[in-house]
């Protein structure tokens, strides 16, 4: 897989994450542990996506 094709994947999944949080931050009944779980799983994909954008500047 190349790189940008990687960084695509990882946008995609990043952007399935910000709906899926979305829609827990409407629904009562999410608690505060798998909200903050769904926090991390992005933060963790943007800093990949960030680290590989980086690599490719070099």
């Amino acid at each position: 897989m190349t790189i940008q094709a990687h960084l695509e994947s990882l946008a995609k999944k990043h952007g399935a994450l910000e709906e899926k949080l979305n829609t827990a931050l409407a629904s009562p009944s999410i608690d505060d542990q798998q909200i903050a779980e769904i926090k991390r799983n992005k933060l963790r994909i943007k800093d990949e996506m960030e680290r590989l954008r980086a690599s490719t500047r070099h």
